[in-house]
């Protein structure tokens, strides 16, 4: 399991269960998690960690380090922490806070630019919570959530508008996977984001981002947006109008996309093994599918960045924050899936 460059797993909101879980993580999987480091706060991976040996009685030290690589030398169960924001003494748990918000995303700014830098294999993103990100202000105020945030960050790495790096969300199990046209925002604006154009570059993005980690292009199927797929215009025109000229475009381009199809059956379609993926029009059409089979296992990708980054499909959890309770199994997943990504 030891790679070259160490995998950066983000603190996440410190007031929510990301440390818990990534102090877990640690402990129950110390050959998945060897070279890997807590991009983070000390104090906060010191609570969770004590917390977390309370509830399975197993020693869980944390060190500090002064560089990523140092992590490769951490001994199993051992949770390396390079403190990348400024120290200070721990949140209240399980409250939105303007403080938490912003070392939320001062973490995942760090493990952005030291990615793109090229000093990390992966970074692997624990959950944050929108509303403390909001509270934090300027710049964080501006980015609805991660996939956001890591946007503008390689823009500005590369230099580039943000407009002219797009990106997708995609959520994935060992049963499903979905890829979003649209994220997080208000359903009337998320139907306006279905346009030939945005349809056509989620189906290259797909294309591009999950044939390379399948090794082969994959079968794409494309979801309608109104119910059974307009039924012919019967239920709406977007179908006949938009999405069929993008995946037109999308086959002469010679991608394998299909559809649209019926937004209510193409998931079990595609879980029984007929589609690799199925590209959804807007947030809760893809993601109730996959969240429906079991949030343990749902890892989320961002496809289109110059970088590889996953996370679990779960939030903050605030109600669980400091009860040792909450599970590790979907950071365990969203680091498997990074390793995998890593290695296609």
């Amino acid at each position: 399991m030891r790679m070259e460059r160490p995998i950066a797993i983000t603190l996440g909101d410190p007031a929510g269960i990301g440390p818990e879980i990534i102090a877990k993580a640690f402990r129950d999987a110390p050959e998945l998690t060897r070279g890997c480091f807590v991009a983070g706060d000390v104090a906060a991976l010191r609570r969770a960690a004590a917390i977390v040996q309370g509830a399975g009685g197993v020693d869980l030290p944390v060190a500090e380090i002064a560089a990523p690589p140092e992590a490769q030398r951490a001994p199993p169960r051992c949770i390396p922490v390079l403190q990348v924001v400024a120290p200070a003494p721990p949140v209240p748990l399980g409250q939105v806070s303007a403080q938490a918000g912003r070392m939320a995303g001062d973490c995942v700014t760090w493990a952005a630019r030291a990615a793109l830098r090229g000093e990390l294999a992966a970074i692997v993103t624990a959950p944050l919570h929108k509303a403390a990100l909001a509270a934090a202000g300027a710049p964080y105020a501006a980015f609805p959530g991660h996939t956001e945030l890591l946007q503008a960050e390689a823009a500005a790495h590369l230099n580039r508008p943000v407009r002219e790096l797009p990106v997708r969300m995609m959520l994935a199990n060992q049963e499903l996977r979905t890829v979003l046209v649209s994220i997080h925002m208000a359903l009337r604006e998320a139907i306006g984001q279905v346009t030939e154009a945005q349809v056509l570059e989620t189906l290259r993005i797909t294309h591009r981002s999950v044939g390379a980690a399948l090794g082969g292009p994959p079968r794409i199927a494309v979801a309608g947006l109104n119910p059974h797929a307009g039924e012919g215009g019967l239920f709406g025109r977007e179908e006949l109008e938009i999405i069929a000229p993008a995946i037109g475009q999308a086959r002469a381009e010679g991608i394998d996309a299909r559809g649209p199809f019926a937004p209510d059956t193409v998931f079990m379609r595609a879980r029984r093994g007929e589609f690799d993926v199925v590209v959804a029009m807007y947030h809760d059409q893809g993601l109730i599918p996959v969240k429906y089979l079991g949030v343990e296992q749902g890892v989320n990708v961002t496809l289109g960045l110059p970088l590889v980054r996953t996370s679990p499909d779960h939030g903050t959890a605030f109600d669980l924050a400091g009860t040792g309770r909450a599970q590790a199994d979907s950071l365990l997943a969203a680091i498997r899936m990074a390793r995998a990504l890593v290695s296609a």
